[in-house]
């Protein structure tokens, strides 16, 4: 049984790899090698087989969902409803939208933004709606979270906005089980806000209640990442688990003491826990993660109503059987991976162990066993382990998981019926919440409290799997006090960097903006943030952070910020809070007369490791407007030289060719001002005669950018050029000749994304 699940995962698993689904062909040549393994008696085979032939098979029923090119980039009229809680940021609402017309080639679920809204929007409202929609489409980067293949997972079949007329108007629709979900939960944040008005743990409660995280800020991501708690703050399985454990307990209880015989307590009492979790599952609007979660307690439910002595492995292993029938884009999940894997850690240090333990050793034994054996996986997936976790979860999990979502949700139905008792007793939890973040804080704060690790090699994870069995068996078991040396190849892992002389350059992929990062052998420059959209979100936080710990960099030499547009520089204050800036250079006041901080300036230059940097522009009598006043930074590497720009336009070109003419030659240019019209001059593309043009520019983006006059200009001269919008991040090194470029598009190309188009 083990084997032929892990068959039937792998099968799963090696179709997400796939760059394209099988065609008619292949699928009727995987149909025989099932039905002929089936016939054999190979079961192994047989589950690899299906595996493969029923992941292809629902991949191509998702890409049936997608947006029709018909609709790709158009405008089009749609009826339905919100389907989620809508999240504010800055001047924009984003909310998923359930589509009920039009019906027959359309997305069934889609997710909107409302720039500037003028009307009050609402979970579960129904609305027609006149929109602007495109394909999903994702920013790709290295170490970076991948939006598409979690908007594929979520079954988003296409992104957009709003336009402002035809005026958005209310209608009636039949509503169904998910759309009363949906108001219900709407209903409980308007309550929760009214009851807990500037609650300082309002978010956190909103997230235990009803798996809303919109209000939850980066600070404290931060702080629940780094003391591994983030699992105790989202619907999860153990929160789920524990209400549906609560619930079994009380009804088996109580039904057996009506004496009623005709159904046995413990299936009256599975049937109310898993409808329970149903439930609560819900109330966190359905999401993936926690339908998953309500399979897998079914599977457990199951067995234990029908009496089925079977080992809590088969269980495990029939319910990932479960949920992959249910959904193969599971595996696409983080917490797929990591919730599986703490059930089967949890199985293994108690199931069969004759030794009993008190509760509170078994408490401190199971957070030492998940914080041990998820590590690797943590180290995949985030590059970031923390060592804290087993004293915070120790901790945490008894405050949130006894305390805090029982009474949270008794709070929740006391809303409705007596709202003072609710608001009381609200305002209790926030304060417990209070006590608990503090600890938290302080945590988080200790040194070593999480350390960075670079991608490890896949022996590196075999070999660190040994480990974990073996550090977890009972003792006396052989090799045991090995384990520890099969963890080396984990965590002592060389990563690559430039040699004295070379340069890697990578223009990263933050939308329309611009972010950069160059690599000497010992040294970094970060070249723009990207932009901040709101408290909640920036580029700084969810791009450049991310790739600068996957390639192993914890310290920024010299940050350049070209000029003050927000694009440019959003994420500026993210990267001062969270790593060490040695220098700040910029074209205006609010971050060059900062500590560490200066202008930049013409003339300006310095040597790391071989690699000259120099400072062309602006000059010290200024331009007139902001964008040619941008800080623009030439690095020559050996035979290689890359040209940054940030926004200048023409005025600044021409100054440029007036003032260093045939000193301008690079061999890559990152397009100024993201390729506008107002920008790449004829003259200072020929003066420049870059080997390759890099243009950091939003997926279809607003403006339009790159214009159709400077992409026509490109070809007239015969350059190349790369897009950030497709081809996402785009990485190259000064010792590649001709120069060679990475484009992570291609480099992590799957069957469910836009392609990247070629020039």
């Amino acid at each position: 049984m083990s084997l032929i699940s892990l068959s039937f995962l792998l099968g799963i698993v090696a179709v997400q790899q796939f760059s394209r689904l099988p065609d008619m062909f292949e699928l009727a040549a995987l149909t025989c090698a099932c039905l002929l393994s089936a016939y054999r008696r190979y079961w192994r085979i047989f589950a690899l087989s299906g595996g493969i032939l029923w992941a292809s098979l629902y991949g191509s029923w998702r890409m049936d969902q997608q947006l029709p090119d018909a609709y790709q980039n158009a405008e089009v009229a749609v009826r339905g409803y919100i389907s989620s809680l809508p999240q504010a940021q800055a001047q924009r609402l984003s909310f998923d939208f359930v589509v009920t017309e039009p019906a027959s080639d359309f997305p069934d679920k889609i997710r909107l933004s409302w720039y500037y809204p003028d009307l009050s929007l609402a979970a579960g409202q129904a609305w027609e709606l006149n929109v602007k929609l495109r394909k999903p489409h994702g920013r790709l980067n290295p170490g970076g979270f991948d939006y598409e293949a979690w908007l594929f997972a979520n079954r988003i079949g296409a992104t957009g906005y709003l336009r402002a007329k035809p005026v958005p108007r209310r209608i009636d629709i039949s509503p169904g089980i998910a759309q009363y979900f949906a108001i219900f939960r709407q209903a409980i944040a308007d309550r929760l806000d009214a009851a807990l008005p500037g609650g300082e743990q309002l978010g956190v409660i909103k997230a235990l209640t009803i798996g809303s995280q919109n209000t939850i800020t980066q600070q404290q991501w931060q702080v629940f990442r780094t003391t591994g708690v983030v699992h105790l703050i989202v619907i999860s399985g153990s929160h789920i688990s524990l209400i549906a454990g609560l619930v079994y307990l009380w009804v088996r209880r109580l039904w057996a003491w009506t004496g009623i015989l005709g159904v046995a307590p413990q299936r009256a009492a599975a049937l109310s826990a898993w409808l329970a979790a149903l439930f609560y599952a819900g109330l966190a609007g359905y999401s993936v993660p926690t339908l998953r979660a309500v399979i897998m307690l079914g599977v457990a439910l199951a067995a234990i109503a029908w009496q089925r002595n079977t080992a809590p492995m088969q269980i495990l292993l029939l319910a990932l059987v479960a949920v992959l029938l249910f959904d193969p884009l599971a595996v696409l999940s983080v917490g797929f991976w990591l919730s599986f894997a703490a059930v089967a850690l949890l199985i293994y240090i108690s199931a069969g162990r004759l030794a009993r333990r008190s509760h509170w050793r078994e408490a401190a034994l199971a957070q030492w066993a998940t914080a041990v054996g998820l590590s690797p996986l943590l180290i995949v997936f985030f590059q970031q382990v923390s060592l804290i976790s087993p004293v915070a979860n120790w901790l945490a999990v008894p405050v949130i998981g006894i305390l805090i979502v029982p009474a949270a949700l008794l709070a929740v139905v006391l809303l409705f019926v007596w709202p003072w008792l609710a608001s009381l007793m609200l305002t209790v939890l926030d304060y417990m919440l209070q006590g608990l973040w503090w600890l938290l804080s302080v945590m988080a704060d200790l040194p070593l409290a999480s350390v960075s690790c670079l991608p490890p090699p896949w022996y590196g994870m075999a070999l660190a799997g040994v480990g974990i069995l073996l550090w977890l068996a009972p003792r006396g078991f052989p090799c045991r006090h090995l384990s520890p040396l099969l963890f080396l190849p984990l965590l002592v892992v060389a990563g690559d960097k430039p040699k004295p002389g070379e340069a890697w350059l990578s223009m990263l992929d933050v939308g329309q903006g611009l972010a950069t990062v160059v690599q000497t052998a010992e040294h970094t420059l970060v070249f723009d943030t990207g932009a901040r959209y709101s408290e909640f979100s920036d580029m700084g936080d969810s791009v450049l952070l991310p790739f600068l710990s996957e390639q192993g960099i914890a310290r920024i030499d010299a940050l350049v910020i070209s000029h003050g547009d927000n694009d440019h520089a959003g994420g500026a204050e993210t990267l001062l809070k969270e790593l060490p800036v040695e220098r700040t250079m910029s074209s205006v006041a609010a971050w060059a007369e900062r500590p560490h901080g200066e202008y930049c300036r013409a003339g300006q230059a310095w040597r790391w490791d071989g690699v000259d940097f120099t400072v062309l522009s602006p000059p010290e009598a200024e331009f007139a407007g902001e964008n040619d006043n941008s800080c623009v930074l030439r690095v020559e590497a050996g035979r290689h030289s890359f040209l940054l720009t940030g926004d200048i336009e023409q005025a600044a070109e021409s100054w440029l060719v007036h003032q260093y003419a045939e000193k301008l030659a690079s061999s890559v240019l990152l397009a100024p001002h993201h390729g506008s019209k107002t920008s790449s001059s004829l003259a200072f593309l020929e003066r420049v005669d870059p080997e390759l043009i890099l243009i950091p520019a939003g997926y279809l983006n607003r403006f339009g950018f790159p214009h159709r006059q400077v992409v026509e200009r490109y070809k007239q001269l015969g350059i190349p050029w790369l897009s950030s919008a497709n081809q996402g991040a785009v990485s190259l090194s000064s010792a590649d000749e001709p120069i060679k470029v990475q484009s992570e598009r291609e480099r992590r190309r799957r069957y469910w994304m836009t392609p990247a188009p070629q020039h």
